[in-house]
């Protein structure tokens, strides 16, 4: 059977290309750093695709845990440790059913991650699984792109051409928001021609769940978290209606 989120996968049926695009960020791991350079106890990183903070993190002597539910991305992610030397233990689950053998003092989940999980049912399940994994007064962190009306209200079309090689490669790319569902829509639509006759077509789309903050806030209390601090950037800005993000910084109740 088919799992839910299965939807969302073309955008990473290419890991190394993904690892191109993000190895350079720190950002977010900046941050998590921060927070788990004392801790002696396993770390767990939901959704950590090729391991891009869990390998660092490993790294600099920290025992963590990755956790993907995509196959190709989760090997990437074991080759990469293997490269470095390291014994990583990386487990193919769904964050909504997680399923390990341990309790964390911090859990994790960057690259806007919970924007994959569509529904009320979803948001509810993987707090709840979080929670499970969570010691008490255990802290959970996560970012989220903040709903800016100015930008959703609008559908954002766009075209670009370019020439490679003498064949012209041609990008068309359409988001739609659906205020009812609060779920942006996106699709990128990759032609190339060669002679004015396609050879080759290439289309990929992406779902991705907005939740204000008010909402967020009532989420979390629901679950059991007390929210700690709520940032508009992983270097810990001022949270503004305008903020890219919202990074979540909650803890779970004692």
């Amino acid at each position: 059977m088919k799992n839910i989120f299965e939807s969302n996968f073309q955008k990473y049926e290419n890991p190394a290309q993904y690892d191109t695009l993000h190895e350079s960020y720190q950002d977010d791991l900046l941050y998590i750093m921060e927070h788990a350079q004392k801790i002696q106890s396993p770390i767990i990183d939901l959704a950590c695709g090729t391991g891009r903070l869990t390998i660092p993190m490993s790294k600099q002597g920290l025992h963590v845990i990755g956790v993907d539910l995509h196959e190709g991305m989760l090997n990437r992610a074991r080759k990469k440790a293997i490269d470095e030397d390291l014994q990583i233990q990386f487990e193919q689950q769904d964050c909504t059913e997680l399923n390990l053998d341990t309790k964390s003092p911090l859990i994790f989940m960057t690259g806007n991650s919970f924007q994959h999980f569509l529904t009320n049912e979803s948001q509810d399940k993987l707090l709840q699984s979080v929670s499970r994994h969570l010691k008490s007064g255990g802290e959970f962190i996560f970012d989220t792109r903040n709903p800016v009306l100015t930008e959703l209200s609008i559908d954002d079309v766009s075209e670009n051409v370019e020439f490679i090689n003498g064949e012209r490669k041609e990008v068309n790319h359409t988001e739609t928001y659906n205020h009812s569902t609060q779920i942006l829509h996106c699709t990128t639509q990759t032609t190339w021609e060669k002679d004015e006759e396609t050879f080759h077509t290439e289309k990929e789309s992406i779902s991705l769940r907005y939740t204000y903050p008010m909402e967020l806030k009532r989420l979390l209390e629901a679950h059991g978290f007390e929210l700690v601090h709520l940032y508009g950037t992983w270097k810990k800005l001022e949270f503004t209606k305008d903020s890219p993000q919202m990074i979540v910084h909650c803890r779970k109740r004692g």
